[in-house]
């Protein structure tokens, strides 16, 4: 394979919500931790699902199935928090993203992705990177920036401070 070819290919991590299998850049992706204890945090969005101590730093946990409008996540023995990094004004900021599990690291090349489908006005498709094929189906490819509102964001990151206060 030629040097040029191994740039175009790009990584990702793919996991489950709700039997469908969705994809992360790996490049965004920190770590995979198993499903801890959670530390609810007052007055927060319903997806927000509390924050967890990772290593002496807070680090907000979302619920991407209620983000996406389905029922909450259930701990089973496979569920997990994605660690992940979103660039939101030119700053980083770290996030757990809840999954029901994660699959594998996917190599999918660019003629392998599809653009978004467009489904209306209605519909906010912005968040999908592309539809990545695999196989005989499709993997949802999420761009985990635009997954969040800079508005959301900033809720989330305003409840880390207080979020330390509570035990």
């Amino acid at each position: 394979m030629a040097e040029k070819d191994q740039i175009d290919i790009n990584q990702y991590l793919t996991f489950k919500l709700d039997g469908e299998v969705f994809g992360l850049a790996i490049g965004k992706v920190r770590e995979v931790l198993d499903f801890t204890s959670v530390t609810r945090v007052p007055q927060t969005p319903a997806y927000m699902r509390g924050v967890i101590n990772l290593r002496g730093s807070v680090v907000p946990v979302i619920d991407l199935h209620q983000k996406f409008g389905l029922a909450q996540t259930e701990k089973t023995v496979n569920t997990c928090i994605i660690i992940v990094e979103i660039a939101l004004d030119g700053e980083t900021t770290i996030l757990g993203a809840l999954a029901d599990s994660v699959q594998e690291v996917l190599d999918i090349e660019p003629e392998q992705i599809e653009p978004a489908p467009k489904i209306g006005t209605k519909l906010k498709t912005e968040f999908i990177q592309g539809m990545g094929k695999h196989s005989e189906g499709f993997i949802i490819l999420l761009d985990i920036d635009k997954v969040f509102s800079s508005d959301e964001l900033s809720l989330v990151q305003s409840a880390e401070p207080q979020a330390e206060t509570v035990s």
